[in-house]
């Protein structure tokens, strides 16, 4: 039987123990591998595998031995409760092993959790999982978490007051970040909210949240575009010692100074440009961007570009002599001038 996508993301949720079991077929592995994880999970319940009620084999073993398949789903565990079988990237030449345990499987068996990549719709993996009158199929696309998926995230994680802007703000998340990093920062955002009723808040996802620069570097390309000169020398220094090198700092300044100027120059000003970023800012960081864009104005973010500009292009130089990171605090520094000049 085949899932559809909406179908599949309430079933992962919460599997029929009485099935055969289930096909998941896709060419992301990371979200193949996330959305067995869900379903075993439901299978087995907590303690699943210290129970011993969990079989893994890789689906390649299958093509020399075929009769390990079927011998672990009739196999009788010691622990009572679900048993699963989980056979782990399943190519087509397992086919056989895989065909002949789903026409075997009784009632009380292990239930069979297939995993498999990009699979063509003549696969005859495939079509015995979508043809099994107790089977299913789920085909796993590149699409990101539904917000109805985000939403059964954050009750498992025992988050359930979510305003309509935060949520706004996880779906952002998960539609730039890959599907590891999403699951990883709700993760986070449930082990931070741990014990706390209140609602979620933009500072709690930011605070959760991967950074997309060292936060040594935001501090330096902040005191930059906020007209702090005196501090920038030490933070160079700090950065310089972490192992950043001269180009690297003059390749972020520039993406900073060219959010900014997206920002600066939207046709209804900062405040709408800023929210048209990816990935997207927010909380105190989107406040500090939008500020400096406010403060900046796209004319002096121009002339801030071609000064980066043209010190990247010193710093790729052959005949440059100058020591190149004196060349990008001196660019720093001439930045922070122009924040201040009229």
């Amino acid at each position: 039987m085949k899932l559809s996508p909406r179908e599949a993301d309430g079933y992962f949720a919460r599997p029929d123990a009485g099935k055969t079991g289930i096909l998941i077929h896709g060419a992301d592995a990371m979200r193949i591998a996330l959305k067995r994880q869900q379903i075993i999970a439901a299978l087995l319940g907590p303690g699943g595998e210290e129970e011993m009620r969990l079989t893994r084999m890789p689906g390649a073993e299958l093509r020399k031995d075929a009769a390990q398949l079927l011998d672990a789903v009739k196999a009788v565990g010691f622990f009572p409760g679900p048993r699963v079988v989980f056979v782990e990237d399943c190519p087509e030449t397992s086919a056989p092993a895989v065909l002949t345990a789903l026409e075997d499987w009784q009632p009380g068996d292990a239930q069979i959790v297939v995993t498999a990549g990009q699979l063509k719709p003549s696969s005859k993996i495939r079509k015995a999982f979508e043809t099994h009158p107790n089977a299913y199929a789920a085909g796993i696309y590149d699409d990101p978490p539904s917000r109805a998926e985000i939403e059964r995230m954050l009750s498992a994680a025992g988050i359930r007051d979510v305003p309509p802007e935060p949520m706004t703000v996880l779906s952002d998340l998960a539609r730039d970040l890959g599907p590891g990093d999403f699951a990883q920062t709700m993760e986070k955002l449930a082990l931070y909210k741990l014990g706390d009723t209140a609602p979620l808040v933009l500072e709690d996802i930011a605070a959760c949240a991967p950074r997309s620069t060292e936060a040594a570097l935001d501090d330096v390309l902040n005191v930059v575009a906020e007209g702090k000169e005196g501090e920038i020398g030490p933070l160079i220094r700090r950065l310089q010692a972490q192992g950043t090198t001269p180009v690297s700092l003059c390749i972020g300044a520039t993406r900073h100074f060219r959010t900014l100027y997206t920002c600066a120059s939207a046709p209804g000003g900062p405040s709408q440009g800023i929210g048209a970023l990816r990935p997207p800012v927010f909380g105190p960081r989107r406040d500090r961007i939008l500020n400096q864009a406010q403060r900046w104005g796209a004319r002096r973010l121009e002339a801030a570009l071609t000064v980066l500009t043209d010190t990247d292009l010193a710093l790729r130089s052959a005949g440059q002599s100058a020591p190149q990171m004196a060349l990008v605090e001196r660019a720093m520094i001439r930045l922070a001038w122009l924040s201040r000049s009229r």
